[in-house]
């Protein structure tokens, strides 16, 4: 699943048909294509894992899900979820959900839980973050309504870096511990989006995708799905914390895990 810097990218490049008018619409989306048709685009925005279209008197919610693509004046051999064709291109998407935002962008979305958002503060994510203290690091780190973008990537490499076990409950971690976690979800989304634009991220992986813990030299534990996220982990025993007892913490709190 793209996770928001890999939006953010996605944004940047379409901007060039920014002020151009849809002269197509086309896919298997299930909206109503014809009202699209005529219509200018006033701005591309991205909110987390959503890329977002904003036109006259509509908006165009884009969410590449597990497995989505797109493709920017080329085309795939398979038929697009949406096409736009504008006077000098056209933007494809792929395996994707794309649905209609009736009414202001600013009332549908709340920007400071984008981790990499301008509204973004330390101060709000924290205030967030402590309203679910039963929930486990992992989960909460791919949680979009505490984190908007954050992925499983994200997840792993944030944990890995602050040293902090996956299965930790939040309201276990110290206070330092806790504000490095926030910190260092911004910082690293950020630090992804550069090396994603260098075509290197992969190289930068600490423990995502990993075999042997970097600090300790022991093979890291890979667990396939973990959490009530039951995504992949990469993590280190030895030297990332596990704080509190996760064996009592409530199983029903309410979570929008990577949902959004």
């Amino acid at each position: 699943m793209p996770e928001g810097p890999s939006i953010v990218i996605l944004r940047e490049q379409a901007a060039v048909f920014t002020g151009q008018t849809i002269e197509r619409a086309q896919g298997s989306a299930k909206l109503d294509k014809t009202r699209l048709v005529g219509q200018s685009v006033r701005s591309f925005r991205s909110w987390g894992k959503h890329f977002l279209i904003e036109l006259e008197d509509v908006s165009l919610r884009v969410h590449l899900l597990l497995f989505g693509s797109y493709r920017i004046n080329q085309r795939k051999e398979s038929s697009p979820r949406l096409s736009l064709g504008f006077a000098d291109g056209e933007l494809n998407f792929y395996g994707c959900s794309v649905q209609t935002i009736e009414g202001p962008l600013d009332a549908a979305y709340d920007w400071s839980v984008d981790v990499m958002a301008d509204d973004w503060t330390p101060r709000a994510a924290l205030k967030r973050l402590r309203t679910h203290p039963q929930m486990l690091a992992c989960d909460a780190l791919l949680d979009q309504t505490l984190f908007a973008g954050s992925g499983n990537i994200i997840k792993n490499e944030v944990l890995f870096r602050i040293r902090v076990h996956p299965l930790s409950p939040i309201g276990a971690l110290p206070p330092r511990r806790l504000r490095e976690l926030v910190a260092d979800v911004r910082r690293y989304s950020f630090e992804f989006l550069q090396y994603k634009r260098e075509g290197t991220l992969k190289a930068h992986w600490l423990a995502h995708g990993k075999t042997t813990c970097v600090r300790c030299r022991i093979p890291l534990v890979r667990v396939k799905e973990l959490g009530r996220s039951q995504r992949r982990v990469f993590f280190c025993e030895r030297c990332q914390k596990r704080y509190g007892d996760s064996a009592q913490i409530a199983a029903d709190e309410p979570s929008a895990v990577d949902e959004g």
